[in-house]
């Protein structure tokens, strides 16, 4: 499978600001890569480099196995890129600025009727098309950028933020249809909204300060947290050290915190080797055992504690 997107070690300093250190990423056909770090970590600068609205100061940028550096305007016609904000002219109407479009992407004749009509449908701005776009609310403003985006049916769509302002019922219809563009398509989706990089996303880009801090997936990122997958258990004192004695004999136990003890319950909290699922065998143990707990749980990180403890050095990532 050809890699639409190729970004070799991009390099970008505004002054003595270094934005962009080094990021480099390959994105097929088929992939829809979560591109994701907190604000001014360079996310933005590193989309305007790989879709040439930037030059950068050191890497390349391929396209289809273009060169965005080397010929920029061929690169440029593979493309769909929705910009942070949406930026559109907000004199124009609607369907004025899609017919600006079109003529930029030099569409005509029953070509350009169908795609455009078919950027109207997929974007749900049907009933906004003569409104003037100053006048649209974010999420309109953010769904006529998005027709634009993908009226020409890029080889490659990148997406700065795209269901930012949108209600609940709208991001779900985005997702879908960025879903469904991946079939034929490479997708970047920077976003801020964590939960879509579980919908959507096939893989994950972390970055911090410019710098790559994670390339992988959801399940990756979360696993860089060393209490990912630790089975919690409820229980009296007085059988604390049977079950730990117990628990201990299990390959996959790395080792057994002791949490909240009081004098009629203790709370364990059992840590697997390499993130293992372990709730299982655990329970096995119990059961055979006949163990007395009042309680058993599951720690499932949440991907924005993941995304908050691998971006500020909290304490608690672990070094499997």
């Amino acid at each position: 499978m050809a890699n639409f997107i190729v970004l070799d070690n991009l390099r970008k300093s505004f002054g003595n600001i270094v934005a962009v250190n080094g990021i480099s990423m390959t994105v097929d056909k088929g992939d829809i890569l979560g591109f994701i770090g907190p604000n001014g970590s360079g996310k933005s600068t590193t989309m305007k480099m790989a879709t040439g609205f930037l030059t950068p100061d050191m890497g390349t940028s391929h396209i289809c196995g273009i060169s965005m550096n080397k010929h920029p305007k061929e690169a440029k016609k593979l493309i769909g890129y929705l910009p942070e904000g949406a930026p559109a002219y907000g004199e124009m109407t609607t369907i004025g600025f899609l017919n600006f479009i079109a003529d930029v992407r030099r569409l005509s004749g029953k070509e350009r009727s169908l795609k455009i009509s078919k950027a109207i449908d997929r974007a749900q701005i049907k009933h906004v098309l003569n409104q003037q776009i100053d006048t649209l609310s974010k999420g309109f403003k953010r769904r006529v950028g998005l027709s634009q985006a993908i009226m020409h049916e890029p080889k490659v769509l990148i997406l700065d933020e795209p269901t930012d302002g949108l209600d609940p019922n709208q991001k779900h219809h985005v997702r879908q249809l960025i879903t469904e563009i991946s079939r034929d398509t490479a997708v970047i989706v920077s976003t801020h909204i964590l939960e879509e990089v579980d919908a959507v996303c096939s893989g994950v880009i972390l970055i911090n300060k410019g710098n790559v801090v994670l390339n992988g997936s959801a399940k990756d990122l979360r696993s860089k947290l060393a209490n990912h997958n630790a089975v919690n258990i409820k229980l009296r004192p007085e059988n604390l050290e049977n079950c730990k004695r117990l628990l201990l004999t299990l390959s996959s136990i790395s080792k057994i915190e002791v949490h909240e003890e009081t004098q009629h319950n203790v709370n364990l909290k059992v840590l697997p080797k390499e993130n293992m699922i372990i709730i299982t065998d655990v329970a096995k143990v119990i059961a055979d055992n006949k163990l007395p707990i009042s309680d058993i749980s599951v720690d499932q990180v949440r991907l924005d504690d993941a995304f908050r403890k691998l971006t500020t050095n909290e304490i608690g990532i672990s070094n499997e």
